[in-house]
């Protein structure tokens, strides 16, 4: 049975664009791009990260990592199955383990990581077997301030 809020590009992109504010807070700290926000069912956003690896020196301190544990603290519980994720990069192999673990029913992200997203390691996917993906949303925007981000590094 689905749950989930019901979406559209519209509703997608309304998320995507609270994610890529998240990943605005990330680049003005000097941190990687990378925002994320959790939706639950009725529309609320119950958790929201944005990467903190350098401020943290954690490397496990993602965007996805910190919206996955500000959305269980707010449900009081680590299950968040009909809940959606928006990210606005494609997930790394750590993430989409815990997002798989976390049981989220629907994961949206912007832009693709070739070099570094889940995809690039494993055929199979990682995330809970009735999970969802829809990829793509606001690319172009998501992609730009990773593009931003690296150039002003080198």
């Amino acid at each position: 049975m689905n749950h989930f809020l019901d979406m559209n590009s519209d509703t997608d992109e309304h998320y995507m664009r609270m994610a890529l504010c998240e990943a605005r807070e990330a680049l003005d700290r000097d941190e990687v791009p990378i925002g994320a926000v959790i939706v639950s069912p009725r529309g609320m956003v119950i958790g929201r990260g944005h990467n903190l690896t350098e401020a943290l020196a954690d490397v496990s301190a993602h965007a996805e990592m910190q919206a996955i544990t500000a959305a269980a603290q707010t449900l009081g519980g680590k299950y968040l199955r009909d809940c959606t994720l928006y990210v606005t990069v494609e997930p790394c192999l750590m993430c989409a383990g815990a997002i798989g673990w976390a049981q989220i029913g629907r994961i949206v992200y912007g832009a693709p990581d070739d070099k570094r997203g889940y995809r690039s390691f494993t055929s199979k996917s990682p995330f809970h077997p009735r999970a969802t993906v829809t990829a793509g949303v606001l690319e172009e925007e998501c992609r730009e301030l990773m593009r931003t981000f690296f150039k002003a590094k080198r």
